[in-house]
């Protein structure tokens, strides 16, 4: 039964199908075939009870919010900002490009988003300064991840809904991961430019009073920050209220700057409405699917399966670890977190892991996921804002990043207060 559902999966998805058809068309296929009970009956009450949730009001909201600052122009100036303070380093603009990715996951939520943005603004500096460019591409491809890691996440709220664990926790969790991560992304960086000086480009011309000068640039985004996660923490704000508060702030800047006109209200409606309903679909056709395989025996199935190896704390955990890394080759990163945690998350909560520690780590996966091929999102999104070359190129650039991933993960299991020491502090 197993070894069926794994092969319809992936059979579909090699034809490409798209996720939600294939997790929808997957359950109603193991239900025709294991299931003795018409389960598809339930499907309007699942879709109900799914679309319903409170908080994933949150998903359009942060979604918007990064469509305003894309179309108002906030992230150009985010980015030469940013490339006047970090493009001295061996590998210049590629510094610039981790760092405006970690800056615009601060106020984005979501990494698709964040790659999208900031390639944007960075792809014509590949052949102004004669940069490498499948290094270049995986930096951008790379920093994009860390939409989902850095607060505010729309995969961390998604995770809280489906383990009745705090979203402001996951927030606090993610912080000191995030900036280790894109550390660790410099640092591959430095490690590659310095091996091989051309991969680096020609540096660009600044000054102090340069650097200075763009400091003003920066305020936006730390603005908006301070609204959505300030507002959670100072407690007069839900993250669902606070996602709101954002869009707001976003608006009030992009009319400050003079950059709302009615054609940017439409490309932002139209950017958001695309992006929520492609979510909504997979989280509605994930809920559908898991209610079948739990009714059929696979969830619980693949947790004996899993506990009976006896492979212990650790070993278990490892075992885990390859599998979503595995998966993640194959599965878009929403449907895989919703597809899995319900069968996966009381394994590791019964090896005693922390439930905060545990959604940290599986981002991480997840994040590994949005880069690996074939179906690594992020690597389309690069490609498809590229003039010409082959996806290989953006694939070879982007996997050493992969390896910065793992190195995090087996740092948090070696070191678990990297991510609940601050969620300690401040909640208790």
């Amino acid at each position: 039964m197993l070894a069926t559902a794994l092969l319809m999966l992936i059979g579909l998805l090699a034809v490409s199908v798209s996720v939600a058809a294939v997790m929808g068309v997957l359950g109603l296929a193991l239900n025709q075939f294991f299931s003795v009970m018409p389960l598809h009956r339930a499907l309007g009450e699942i879709i109900w009870n799914a679309s319903s949730e409170y908080i994933l009001i949150a998903i359009p909201l942060f979604v918007m919010l990064g469509e305003i600052l894309l179309r108002a122009g906030i992230a150009n100036r985010v980015y030469a900002a940013i490339a006047q303070w970090l493009s001295w380093l061996p590998g210049g603009l590629m510094h610039a490009n981790i760092g405006a990715c970690a800056m615009f996951a601060a106020t984005s939520g979501s990494s698709v988003a964040t790659a999208a943005t900031i390639g944007t603004v960075a792809m014509p500096e590949i052949k102004r300064h004669r940069y490498n460019e499948p290094l270049f591409l995986g930096t951008i491809a790379a920093g994009g991840t860390l939409g989902i890691l850095i607060p505010p996440s729309i995969n961390f709220i998604l995770y809280g809904l489906l383990t009745n664990t705090s979203v402001p926790r996951l927030y606090l969790a993610g912080f000191i991961p995030g900036f280790l991560l894109a550390t660790l992304f410099m640092a591959i960086i430095l490690v590659a430019c310095l091996a091989d000086r051309s991969r680096g480009g020609t540096p660009i011309q600044t000054s102090w009073a340069e650097r200075l000068r763009t400091l003003p640039s920066l305020i936006p985004p730390t603005l908006i920050f301070l609204v959505v996660v300030g507002s959670i923490y100072a407690g007069v704000a839900t993250p669902t209220e606070a996602a709101s508060l954002g869009v707001v702030a976003a608006l009030a800047l992009a009319a400050w700057e003079r950059r709302i006109s009615w054609s940017m209200l439409r490309a932002v409606a139209e950017g958001t409405m695309r992006t929520t309903a492609m979510i909504m679909l997979i989280i509605l056709a994930a809920q559908f699917l898991n209610f079948v395989l739990a009714a059929i025996g696979v969830t619980e199935g693949i947790g004996n399966a899993i506990e009976q190896l006896g492979l212990g704390k650790y070993g278990t955990l490892l075992l885990i670890v390859v599998f979503y890394l595995i998966l993640g080759c194959f599965m878009e990163t929403i449907s895989m977190m919703i597809l899995t945690t319900p069968f996966i998350a009381p394994i590791v909560f019964g090896l005693g892991w922390d439930p905060i520690w545990w959604g940290i780590v599986l981002t991480v996966l997840i994040e590994a996921a949005l880069i690996t091929p074939p179906v690594g999102l992020n690597l389309y999104v690069m490609q498809g804002m590229r003039e010409r070359g082959p996806v290989s190129d953006v694939i070879r650039g982007a996997l050493p990043f992969v390896g910065a991933m793992i190195v995090l993960i087996l740092v948090l299991m070696a070191w678990p207060q990297a991510a609940l020491w601050l969620p300690t502090l401040v909640m208790g």
